[in-house]
């Protein structure tokens, strides 16, 4: 076996042992089976978010965690019925819902698509640096205000209306962490998020934060709306995670997602909206045809797990040939 055949294969051992780890043994609350957490966990992050896990700070390495490491937090608690106002004032104007009628320019959500026949609606404040123009124009204080909390990446209104639930899931990658706080909610333990088996209902004017790539789940079964600022924040890592974090930061950026046509759309986003057609044609077929849908799913999978190791075995080979040479 050949130095970087050996290395390619260590490195598939890591792979096949940190899904394990994430699918098995990390945190309490489990998955139905591994088709659960193949659909609902994106495994092929688990690499990569165990070296995240592994930069994080020891005291940051559980599903909840106290808000108060984030500097300025306190400013968004102190000024929350500001926020609140805004933010009902978008709901009843309707530019929350706006985002999830098909053909709007915030429609083609990568993230977040699949929670809107939920009825979970939002609008973006903030993204990874950059403010929404619609934002700005429509709820300025509590842009100003978000602005004023530096560890914040990402920040939205999110609307779960009564009766609603977001099954079980978790977010792809650990870079951040979910910061939650009640606006205008039903002030109800009816009204949760479950986080890795731990249950934390919201209330108007409280926060709190949780890690979200552990498995969680929310309902909503009160008669009230639960309107909610939800942001992105900084995870407390070491130096590695602090430079990777970096990295995904220009990355995230691509992932942009408009409110209005004033804003702008990442070049990621804008590809999986061009891609929506034959979106649509794979959910007629996985309707009409399962098991060609599942062969066709899982097909593409591999090849893009072996799209992803391809470069990896060259960069070996390459490494390989320039020892020998060297030797040489």
């Amino acid at each position: 076996m050949t130095p970087s055949t050996l290395a390619l294969a260590l490195l598939g051992l890591y792979v096949a042992g940190s899904i394990a780890y994430v699918y098995r043994w990390r945190g309490r609350r489990r998955y139905a089976g591994f088709g659960e957490y193949l659909r609902k966990s994106w495994p092929v992050f688990a690499p990569l978010n165990c070296v995240l896990y592994m930069a994080t700070r020891r005291f940051a390495r559980q599903p909840v965690i106290d808000r108060g490491y984030l500097d300025g937090i306190s400013i968004l608690r102190a000024h929350w019925p500001r926020i609140r106002d805004e933010a009902l004032t978008l709901y009843r104007a309707g530019h929350l819902d706006a985002t999830a009628h098909p053909g709007s320019p915030g429609y083609h959500d990568l993230g977040f698509r699949t929670f809107y026949r939920r009825g979970w609606r939002k609008f973006y404040l903030a993204w990874y640096g950059t403010p929404h123009a619609s934002a700005q124009r429509l709820c300025p204080e509590t842009v100003w205000l978000l602005a004023q909390v530096p560890g914040i990446r990402a920040a939205m209104f999110s609307v779960l209306p009564p009766g609603a639930e977001l099954s079980l899931h978790a977010d792809p990658l650990a870079c951040s962490f979910r910061y939650h706080l009640g606006l205008a909610t039903p002030n109800d333990d009816r009204c949760f998020i479950n986080v890795d088996g731990r249950a934390l209902s919201w209330r108007d004017g409280e926060d709190f934060v949780f890690d979200e790539t552990y498995p969680h789940y929310a309902r909503n079964d009160t008669d009230q709306i639960r309107l909610i600022l939800m942001c992105d924040v900084e995870r407390p890592m070491h130096a590695a995670g602090r430079a990777f974090n970096f990295g995904y930061a220009q990355l995230a950026r691509a992932l942009a997602v408009p409110n209005t046509h004033g804003d702008p759309r990442g070049w990621l986003t804008a590809v999986f909206a061009g891609v929506a057609p034959l979106r649509e044609r794979a959910v007629t077929m996985k309707s009409r045809h399962r098991g060609a849908y599942v062969l066709l799913k899982y097909s593409l999978n591999a090849t893009l797990l072996l799209l992803a190791f391809l470069p990896v075995y060259a960069v070996l080979q390459w490494v390989e040939r320039a020892g020998i040479a060297a030797l040489y």
